[in-house]
C-alpha cells in the first residue's frame, strides 16, 4: 500500500490510560497491519474499552500511537478521523431521529462528489438492508440493522484503521455471525482492524492475532489460533475446561 510496510498500519507503544489516579490502562503496546484483523478480549473493566477511546484520541493519554508511521499521539480527534482512525463505538452513537441515508452521510464529512457517490454505493452494496431502509429513522431500526449503520457510517469516512468496539453487544446469535462476515470480508479493503469484543469465540474466529487484556495490561498474545488452544485462554474466555482426567475407580 503506497510502499507502507505491514507494521505501520497501527503501532501503539506503551500507552497509559487513568482515571484520575486510578490505572485504567497500564504500558500496552500492539500492532495492527493493513489487511488484518486484531483483536483484544479480556473480561469487563480490564480496560478495553479505555484503550480504543485512548487510540482514537478521546482520552488523554501517555504513550506512542503512529498511523501508517506518522505520529499521531497530539493529534486531535478530527484529525485522527481525517487521517484514517475510525471508531465505531460501543453504544453505535447513531442520530435516531435522522434517516439510514443520513447518518450515512454524516459520516462522509471528509469527502465530497464523486466521492460521496462511489462510498454510498459500496455501504449499500455491503449492507443491502440499509438501502431498503434508507428513508427509514435510525431510532426504528432493529439491533442489527443499527450495528451495520454504525459500520456503514464509519466506512463512509474512508478509514485505514477501524477502531471497533464491541460489535456483538445485545446482537441474536445469527446476527453476530452475520456482522462478524461482514467485518472480516473488510479485509479486501486493505483496512487495519482492531477488534475489542467480549465475544471471544467469535473474535477469534476472525482475527489473526489476538491480545488477552487483564487488568489494563496485556497478559497473553499471540496468533489467534495458538490463544483459542491456549488452555488457560479457552477456560476463562472460551469456556471450555481444561482438566486433567481422573483415573476410574477400581472395581469393587
Amino acid at each position: 500500500m503506497n510502499g507502507v510496510t505491514l507494521r505501520d498500519a497501527l503501532d501503539v507503544r506503551d500507552l497509559c490510560v487513568a482515571y484520575g489516579k486510578v490505572p485504567a490502562v497500564r504500558d500496552v503496546s500492539l500492532q495492527v497491519a493493513p489487511g488484518s484483523i486484531v483483536t483484544v478480549i479480556g473480561p469487563n473493566g480490564a480496560g478495553k474499552t479505555t484503550l480504543l477511546a485512548a487510540i482514537a484520541g478521546l482520552l488523554p493519554a501517555r504513550g506512542v500511537v503512529r498511523c501508517f508511521g506518522d505520529l499521531a499521539t497530539a493529534w486531535p480527534v478530527e484529525e485522527r478521523v481525517r487521517r484514517g482512525i475510525v471508531l465505531v463505538p460501543e453504544r453505535r452513537e447513531l442520530f435516531g431521529s435522522m434517516s439510514v441515508a443520513d447518518n450515512l452521510r454524516l459520516g462522509a464529512f471528509t469527502r465530497r462528489g464523486e466521492q460521496h457517490k462511489a462510498a454510498i454505493a459500496d455501504v449499500y452494496r455491503r449492507f443491502p438492508r440499509l438501502e431498503e431502509r434508507r428513508g427509514q429513522l435510525a431510532a426504528t431500526l432493529s439491533g442489527g440493522e443499527r450495528q451495520m449503520l454504525a459500520l456503514g457510517r464509519a466506512l463512509m469516512s474512508a478509514p485505514r484503521v477501524l477502531l471497533l468496539d464491541e460489535p456483538s453487544l445485545g446482537l441474536a446469535p445469527l446476527v453476530v455471525r452475520d456482522i462478524f462476515s461482514i467485518i472480516a470480508a473488510l479485509r479486501s479493503t486493505g483496512v487495519a482492524i482492531l477488534l475489542v469484543e467480549q465475544n471471544a469465540r467469535a473474535a477469534l474466529a476472525i482475527a489473526d492475532y489476538g491480545y488477552v487484556l487483564e487488568s489494563g495490561q496485556i497478559a497473553v498474545e499471540g496468533e489467534s489460533a495458538s490463544l483459542a488452544a491456549n488452555p488457560r485462554v479457552a477456560a476463562a474466555y472460551l469456556g471450555q475446561a481444561h482438566t486433567a482426567r481422573t483415573p476410574a475407580a477400581p472395581p469393587g
